[in-house]
């Protein structure tokens, strides 16, 4: 079974992983996260891959390395995560869904009312 997708480089998705586990909660601020080699062991991949996944987080100030210790989640982490995730969500999902709004003519007011009636639709609804 592969947990990866050939879209994107596996450290890019590795680097994913861990800040969908800031962002959770799973890896709180100040914690240790696994070393490379744990998570090479446990995705079954070469540890330079893992490494350069976690120095790609180390590059953004969203993990830190204490020395003889390991890398650790950076105070803040967790806001930045969600700014950079929503930036995304933006790009990905809203933008399309306006210009395709637009080309059927559905205006701001009604655009929001459809999202507003799928909230409410889902409301209560056990995510997947």
């Amino acid at each position: 079974m592969n947990v990866f997708d050939d879209t994107r480089p596996i450290f890019v998705q590795i680097a994913e992983r861990i800040e969908g586990d800031i962002l959770a909660g799973v890896l709180p601020e100040e914690t240790q996260v696994p070393s490379t080699n744990e998570f090479a062991a446990f995705y079954r991949i070469n540890p330079a891959t893992a490494a350069k996944g976690v120095n790609l987080l180390v590059d953004e100030g969203l993990l830190y390395k204490r020395r003889g210790i390991g890398m650790f989640v950076a105070p803040g982490a967790r806001a930045v995560v969600l700014t950079k995730r929503r930036e995304q969500f933006y790009r990905q999902y809203v933008q399309p869904v306006a210009d395709e709004a637009r080309k059927l003519g559905i205006g701001v007011e009604e655009l929001s009312e459809l999202i507003h009636r799928s909230a409410v639709e889902h409301e209560g609804t056990p995510a997947p």
